[in-house]
């Protein structure tokens, strides 16, 4: 059933009561049944700012063809045809169908694959179905539901609220105000700003602390977040990689206008044929232009992502894989990474460090009946506590937040009524002015404080983290948060967390592959430091978040790039902390899970964080883990850095042989009476040899390249241009030199064979350049073994196929086949010669 109301009546939805929504809405306190809500869905569509991909297959076609030189080419072999020279225009237009298709495919299937990947961490919202609670994905959410929101929470849609408890949120996408703004019910003029609307909750805003339950209003493109995504959802800043690959676009399409300018005039100008020589020059420019560079990159990081997945590392942002491998420091709280992330209660004690069980039992109490964010903490202690299991009645409840750092819930048990708190310890004892010993006798708390305050110092050394418990008999009046004075501190709550058995080896692992793990936590800095001990940092610098405030920025940048923990860290330092890292040059990762992560995620080359993460964390990730372990991030920095180096391997390929065969036959038309390839020949060269590097997402990576961190270097693919284009090139004029005084070609002859030397050796030369070590030692993959087999066998079997007067070829002699087994070994020697002289070099300087 679709709402009837007309959309202007809840154009100003703040200013109408909780019943008119549900009348406008046709929805009531019990939520939406699954059949309305589907009818609901079909109405509105899905609750999502994306436009929906399922008729993009006809558009990532046609994106194949947006090269202005494919264009300018289809528009020239058009009008050839027009002049009658049809054949040669069919097979113009059938290569670039060929090549268009092949780039099609291999794009279509990595943009699936990631979609795929997507949906298995897709965030999710709970909502009342079949007036029962239960959790969907928030593009499922429609106008009339009723949502459930607790800490943590993104809001699913523009909506009302119907029940709130110490509520606050972020709406800072929206107003600007970077501090949580608090949110209750009632109605709100119709002509008040957005700031103002403290009712309503926006799509694109979370929720900090507290609790509510809403009906959602307006979903996707209709929301407040909708009419703004255009500037909201920007595209995400160029990583650098991206930036590499634009420039080296546009250097090799600055060589290329040059170069095929050129060329058409000096042919002109040697009265070869107008046509046959723009022909000429726009085929070569398509050669010399890595028109492939955007579908191989696309499915390298998706074949990556995959890989990845399979590791339970899910890829969000593929453009973020490349900064995973090259990420030299990993930012991470301790929980969960470097230990067991399964919180222990060893004991409650009272001030006297005595074992207390009415501290523990309040404890309970306080975790038990608290209706905000679950965390392990309460679960720990409400699994841990073996006591009288009887909670009263809740009166009132004041929800954590992390700037309090405690919760209070004022509970009614018999005839007494008591808040009962329980936090950080300094937040706890900042509210107290007595404690209880253990005969139960109030004493002030200025007598005893040293005594409290070396006891929880002692527990820290040893490694706990420690909560205080306090608690206050109050009226019947509801607690709120002024009320949280006077309390009277009852005892301590330690807590311990051990670390992984595997946790020492793998920082050393990740040591070794070049990344150093700063751990930041909100722990004292004694607990801190017992852990580092016990994971092998035996001499940890630490920094405290009390020392950072202090810090100018420059003292802090400096100071942090030698620390290995910032203890007692504030939520906002977090992102100080990552871009102090990153203002020295560094590529930082952070982890996190929490509410007041997201920041610091945004901030990081690559924010991490794992499928259990609340909502706003998972939102703000690049990736997201399946499992809370530093092996797994381990074994997805590694697949980061194969992916990397895959795609660098296209890279070279483009600017060795490729480059130096078509800088080699630019050279040649211009002494040449005819042209050294004829069109047609051109593009099938650039089609064949095009063919085996869509295998390298499959190839083989060696140890050695990923055994550090790597960054996109535009002068270093400079150099090996030139250095291998002009090896290339060289052995290019060995063959002409054949052709031309040995076997006295004339212009069939003369193509036939320069377009065999051209493609067997260009494909042959993949195997050398895609490898550091020598490529005997370093053998391709199965699927680029198979296709650069294939390219060579088709080649030479071409001139004797019923199809080869098509393309002009002719059968070779004999002694030809000779001379080019002699000029491509010499070359494949040459080019493996030069790049150990090569690597070795950079070794050197670096």
């Amino acid at each position: 059933m679709q709402p009837q109301s007309s959309a202007t009546s809840l154009e100003t939805f703040w200013a109408l009561g909780v019943k008119s929504i549900y009348a406008s809405l046709q929805s009531s306190d019990k939520g939406l049944s699954d059949e309305d809500a589907s009818e609901r869905l079909k109405n509105y569509g899905p609750n999502t700012l994306k436009s929906s991909s399922k008729a993009s297959g006809l558009l990532l076609f046609l994106l194949q063809f947006k090269s202005p030189l494919t264009l300018l080419l289809i528009i020239a072999a058009g009008l050839s045809l027009g002049l009658g020279d049809k054949t040669d225009a069919i097979i113009i237009f059938v290569i670039i169908l060929v090549s268009s298709v092949l780039g099609f495919w291999q794009e279509k299937g990595a943009a699936n694959a990631v979609a795929k990947l997507l949906q298995m961490v897709q965030i999710k919202c709970r909502v009342l179905r079949n007036r029962n609670e239960m959790e969907i994905p928030v593009e499922k959410v429609v106008p009339g539901d009723i949502a459930i929101l607790t800490a943590g929470d993104i809001i699913p849609g523009d909506s009302l609220i119907i029940e709130s408890q110490e509520l606050y949120a972020d709406e800072a996408a929206f107003t600007g105000e970077t501090f949580p703004v608090e949110k209750n019910t009632g109605i709100v003029k119709a002509d008040a700003s957005l700031a103002q609307r403290s009712n309503t909750l926006y799509m694109g805003a979370h929720v900090i602390s507290g609790t509510a339950k809403v009906v959602i209003v307006k979903t996707g493109k209709q929301t407040e977040f909708g009419k703004i995504s255009n500037r909201l959802l920007s595209k995400p800043p160029e990583t650098d990689f991206e930036k590499g690959i634009r420039h080296f676009g546009y250097m090799l399409m600055e060589i290329t206008l040059i170069l095929v300018v050129i060329i058409f005039g000096v042919n002109v100008f040697l009265h070869k044929p107008v046509l046959d020589s723009f022909l000429f020059s726009l085929a070569l420019a398509v050669g010399l232009t890595p028109q492939l560079l955007p579908v191989i990159i696309t499915i390298n990081l998706s074949k990556g992502a995959a890989n990845m997945a399979k590791l339970k590392v899910i890829v969000k942002r593929l453009s973020s894989i490349e900064n995973f491998g090259s990420m030299n420091i990993l930012c991470s709280d301790k929980t969960g990474t470097i230990t067991d992330g399964k919180v222990n209660v060893k004991e409650a004690s009272g001030i006297d460090g005595n074992i207390s069980e009415k501290t523990m039992q309040y404890a309970w109490l306080n975790a038990s009946v608290q209706k905000g964010f679950r965390n392990p903490i309460d679960e720990a202690i409400c699994n841990s506590y073996n006591g009288i299991k009887t909670t009263g009645i809740v009166q009132a409840e004041i929800p954590y937040d992390f700037i309090r750092k405690r919760l209070t819930v004022q509970l009614k048990v018999k005839d007494t009524m008591t808040a009962i708190t329980k936090g950080a310890f300094k937040n706890i004892l900042e509210v107290c002015s007595f404690a209880e010993n253990s005969k139960g006798q109030v004493v002030s708390l200025e007598l005893i404080r040293p005594g409290i305050i070396k006891q929880y110092e002692q527990l820290s050394k040893n490694g706990y983290r420690t909560l205080g418990v306090a608690y206050k008999n109050t009226d019947e009046k509801d607690f709120v948060r002024q009320d949280e004075t006077g309390m009277i501190f009852l005892g301590f709550l330690s807590l311990y967390d051990p670390p992984k058995k595997e946790a020492q080896q793998t920082i050393e692992n990740l040591r070794k592959a070049g990344v150093s793990l700063k751990i930041i936590t909100g722990d004292n800095a004694l607990v801190a430091n017992s852990l580092a001990k016990q994971v092998g940092l035996m001499d940890a610098i630490i920094i405290t978040g009390s020392e950072i405030r202090q810090m100018s920025e420059a003292a802090f940048m400096h100071q942090a790039q030698t620390a290995h923990i910032f203890a007692e860290v504030e939520p906002n330092q977090k992102e100080r902390i990552i871009l102090a890292f990153k203002k020295a040059g560094n590529v930082v990762g952070f982890m996190g899970d929490g509410i007041n992560d997201a920041p610091a995620l945004h901030a990081a080359d690559v924010g991490i964080s794992v499928d259990s993460a609340v909502d706003v964390a998972k939102e703000a990730a690049d990736i997201v883990l399946l499992d809370q372990d530093l092996q797994v991030l381990e074994a997805g920095i590694l697949e980061g850095r194969k992916t990397f180096a895959n795609t660098m391997k296209y890279i070279f390929m483009a600017t060795s042989a490729n480059f130096g065969n078509m800088f080699s036959m630019a050279g040649a038309s211009l002494f040449l009476p005819f042209l050294p390839l004829l069109p047609k020949q051109i593009l099938m060269t650039n089609l064949l040899t095009d063919f085996p590097e869509m295998a390298i997402a499959s190839d083989r990576v060696d140890d050695i390249s990923v055994a550090t961190p790597h960054k996109w270097d535009i002068g270093f693919i400079k150099k090996f241009m030139i250095v291998f284009g002009l090896i290339s090139s060289v052995f290019d004029y060995l063959t002409f030199g054949v052709l031309i005084y040995f076997l006295k070609a004339d212009e069939h002859l003369f193509q036939t064979g320069w377009f065999l030397e051209s493609v067997i050796s260009a494909t042959l030369i993949v195997l050398v350049v895609r490898t550091r070590l020598s490529f005997v030692k370093s053998l391709p993959g199965r699927y680029l073994t198979i296709a650069t087999l294939f390219v060579v066998l088709f080649v030479l079997i071409m001139p004797f196929t019923p199809f080869s007067t098509l393309f002009n070829f002719v059968k070779l002699p004999a002694p030809f086949y000779g001379w080019m087994a002699l000029i491509v070994t010499g070359y494949i020697v040459s080019a493996e010669l030069a790049k150990k002289w090569f690597y070795r070099k950079r070794t050197t300087q670096s």
